[in-house]
This record gives C-alpha cells, structure tokens and sequence, in this order.
C-alpha cells in the first residue's frame, strides 16, 4: 500500500469537500463531478469525504482512477475528523485507500486513542494519515503507527498559533524530524504557496478552498475590486 504514498510525491492533493450543510455543492455526484475535473487538471490525489460522510466517499472512488485520501466529518466535539476507529474503517469500506484521521491527542468522543484507529485501519488494508496541529502530535502520531502526518489542523487548535497562510515553519521542522511523509495543508491559497511548501520538504500539497469552494474564490475576486 505505501505505493500510494509514492504516488503523491512532488504532487497537488485536491480537497472535494463542502464544509457547510446548506452548501450549494452539497451532493455526492457534484462532489465526483468536481474530483474529475481536478484528476483533469493534473492532480495526484483527491481528499474528500467531509460532512458529506461515506457517501461521497464511495462516489469519489467510483469516479476517479487517482488515490483517494478518505474522511468522515461526524459529530460537533474538538475531535470530529474520522472520530473513532469505526469511523476510520467505514472509511476503508468505502474504497478510501488512505484515511484521514485526527492525529491530535485531544479526547476523542467514544474514548478510544488514534492508535485504535490507525491499527484497525491497517487490519483492512489501508494506510493512515495523521492530521495534526503540533510537532509533538506528529511524533506521536508516527510511533502510533501513522503512515504519513499532515499540517491540517495547524493553527486550528489551542495548541499552535494560526499563521495568516500557511504554516510552513511546521511543515520545515516536520520534515526534519519525523521519518514519513509530510503532507502540507491549511491555508495553500496561492500557486507560490504550494510550491513553496514542496520547497519546505513536503511531500505533497493539499489545496481545497482555493480550487473547489466557488464562493470564498468569487469573494477574494469581488473584494479586490475598487470601492468594495
């Protein structure tokens, strides 16, 4: 499975995701639509799941032919990003051959650890990435069976100040220290800033609202416009 992690090296990771439960986006075959039309322009992964849950998983592996980074949004506690190992391997069992869970060492809703997760995703086949916030959290995340650490929830918690874009500084000092890939995310909102984290040792980008939230793109357009 870690050919899938090779894959994505040097690459651009799209994120499909409606953030929102009255998004205009909001349905499976638009979030599939929309994952074709990124693969189109050239990237090397899709991350999708969000609070559209296992469905638009499923529709996202089904649609495209690229790896698939899956996440199930569920729940309003700190920890809410694939929450719980069932959540992990429902994930799985959506054709996921990545799973996105929260790395952080908050208190996860049912009790369990991300340890739990990441060993009954590895039962079923697939590879974990640890969304964190801290360089501690992506050290634990590693020697808690962690395939890969991702900056996702930089600045994001208490634990870590948010940077107005993004947190390079951590995706540098990741890249030092831990041994498996580093995958940057949070705040890519320019082209520079992807290459720049590439450039900071990452082993690949994820870019979402930039790409796929049409209403923050109309807005950053609308408010650069004189008088506004």
């Amino acid at each position: 499975m870690h050919h899938l992690l090779e894959r994505l090296r040097g690459g651009l990771i799209v994120s499909v995701q409606v953030h929102r439960a009255d998004d205009p986006l909001r349905g499976s075959a638009t979030m599939a639509a929309i994952a074709r039309a990124a693969v189109e322009g050239g990237a090397a992964a899709i991350r999708c799941g969000g609070i559209g849950g296992i469905p638009d998983v499923e529709a996202v592996c089904e649609a495209v032919h690229v790896p698939v980074i899956g996440l199930w949004k569920d729940g309003d506690a700190d920890v809410y990003i694939t929450p719980s190992a069932a959540h992990a391997v429902a994930v799985r069992a959506a054709g996921a051959g990545i799973v996105a869970i929260d790395g952080t060492t908050r208190a996860r809703p049912d009790g369990s650890t991300f340890a739990d997760a990441a060993r009954a995703v590895h039962a079923v086949g697939a590879l974990v990435l640890a969304d964190v916030s801290t360089e501690d959290e992506a050290l634990a995340a590693e020697a808690a069976g962690a395939d890969a650490v991702a900056t996702t929830l930089a600045g994001y918690t208490p634990d870590r100040a948010r940077t107005p874009g993004p947190d390079l500084a951590l995706v540098e000092t990741l890249a030092a220290r831990v041994n498996v890939p580093v995958i940057a995310e949070g705040r890519y909102h320019r082209p520079t800033d992807a290459a720049a984290a590439i450039a900071a040792g990452a082993h690949a980008v994820v870019v979402g609202t930039a790409i796929t939230v049409p209403a923050w793109i109309t807005t950053t357009f609308r408010e650069a416009l004189p008088n506004r």
